[in-house]
């Protein structure tokens, strides 16, 4: 997490005489995760200096400079394990949100183990065959299991040996990739993608979803304005998607109407190709593109849940960044959508409300995710006056993540920039909410954003 947190609790006079101790513990025992709450798959399995997997990948796979996460296609893999470790490296592969469309089997054994699977068995797309052997042995099995393959099939060897020779001896002999145990469980899911990956479209854009704990806490402001900085401020290309087909604002808060809207490519997914979404989509800057919602309630939008992956992924086929502006709720598209996220963005308030249902949300996420960083949370309009609200520190403990930023309760600069039509970057870049959203945004893209500079409008309001 980025230590340059722009703003929290200390900033504000939030110390309240109440005690919510009582309130907190009735709300956490009242908790019922909206997936049944278990626990990561291979949660308890540790690395070999005693770190979890899961956490272990973390860190290592929220850098995605060069893309978002590519889904693995419907590919049927079989792993050969000789160790327990990497048993369970495996089964956490086989767990991870990218490997949904594919089947993964896990056999006991190694490379002698292989042959006999392929001398019953027909030959899966890809095999994971971990070997101890020494150089001399390994390259005499491969060469055996080499005539029991047919042709197509992609081979990965995890081995102990880190010797150039012996990976460029595998790779003549038709190895797809040579890992170095012990290996991560993100490190094989991306060695897995770069072999299937599409030539036709090798690149996908990193998905950015924005969502409430609950109705009104301003995550749709803050996803339009954090797709502006990533746009303007950190100089990424960035799409925003509006999928609150009923009651979406993004035409309002960039004051872009348009005749066509999101819901013109979630009706015909099948016609939705790159030419169409590239039509479809609306340019607010250079570098900023917009899918807005028609907001109208004289249709009742039926759409088909796997119209929007369709949709989200043809849009990442185009840009480097795609924020998504998701409704409050859970049904099973949204669900999906948020498993499927490279990055996800939960916004709260200081209130029980968002505590009880924005834990119920990462509690969810994280089983459903267990090779992923957690939700990146948000506190929006904290310090409301004469409003009572949980002090940050029990806020982060109970919840159990520590916000990525808090943003102050200022009316008067989100309605200021809201009736004309911006973002509040554009209306003050040096008001605190604005440098908090730019941190997240910087943050998110891995970029260094360069000083904000004073505004004539910011100046004429006193910031």
């Amino acid at each position: 997490m980025n230590e340059n947190k722009a703003l929290f609790d200390e900033d504000f006079d939030l110390d309240a005489d109440l005690d919510f101790d009582a309130t907190l513990t009735r709300v956490l025992e009242e908790v019922d995760p909206l997936d049944s709450g278990a626990e990561a798959p291979g949660s308890d399995a540790l690395d070999s200096e005693g770190i979890p997997a899961s956490q272990e990948g973390w860190e290592v796979f929220t850098d995605l400079g060069d893309g978002g996460a590519r889904a693995i296609p419907a590919i049927h893999a079989v792993a050969f394990c000789e160790s327990a470790a990497t048993r369970q490296m495996i089964s956490n592969v086989a767990a991870d949100r990218r490997m949904a469309h594919a089947r993964l089997d896990i056999e006991e054994g190694g490379l002698i183990k292989a042959m006999q699977y392929l001398g019953l068995n027909p030959t899966p797309n890809l095999l994971i065959l971990e070997s101890s052997a020494p150089a001399a042995s390994l390259l005499g099995q491969i060469d055996q299991l080499a005539t029991l393959c047919e042709e197509g099939v992609q081979v990965m060897v995890i081995g102990a040996t880190n010797d150039i020779s012996l990976y460029r001896q595998l790779m003549a002999r038709g190895v797809s990739d040579y890992l170095i145990a012990p290996v991560t469980p993100v490190q094989l899911v991306r060695s897995i993608g770069e072999l299937f990956t599409d030539p036709d479209a090798p690149f996908v854009g990193k998905s950015v979803s924005v969502i409430g704990a609950k109705g009104g806490v301003g995550a749709s402001t803050l996803a339009h304005n954090l797709a502006w900085a990533m746009s303007e401020n950190a100089s990424v290309n960035t799409s925003l998607i509006d999928l609150d087909l009923s009651f979406g604002t993004t035409a309002l808060d960039f004051n872009h109407e348009t005749g066509q809207t999101v819901v013109d490519a979630l009706l015909a997914p099948e016609r939705a190709d790159d030419a169409v979404i590239s039509r479809l989509l609306t340019k607010a800057t250079d570098r900023l593109s917009l899918f807005t919602a028609p907001a109208s309630l004289s249709q009742i939008v039926d759409v088909e849940p796997a119209a929007y992956a369709k949709v989200i992924d043809g849009v990442r086929r185009l840009m480097p960044y795609v924020v998504l502006d998701l409704p409050h709720g859970w049904t099973s598209w949204l669900s999906q959508t948020l498993i499927g996220s490279d990055e996800v963005v939960l916004v709260c308030q200081p209130d029980l409300a968002s505590l009880r249902n924005g834990k119920n949300i990462i509690d969810t996420l994280n089983a459903k995710r267990p090779n992923d960083a957690p939700p990146r949370l948000v506190i929006n309009m904290s310090g409301v006056p004469k409003r009572p609200e949980i002090p940050m520190k029990d806020f982060s403990a109970a919840i159990g993540i520590e916000p990525e930023i808090i943003l102050p309760f200022d009316p008067h600069l989100f309605g200021t920039a809201s009736n004309n039509g911006q973002m509040i970057s554009e209306t003050d870049p040096l008001a605190k909410p604005s440098q908090a959203i730019d941190t997240l945004a910087a943050s998110l893209t891995g970029r260094e954003l360069s000083p904000a500079k004073p505004t004539l409008l910011g100046r004429l309001l006193g910031k």
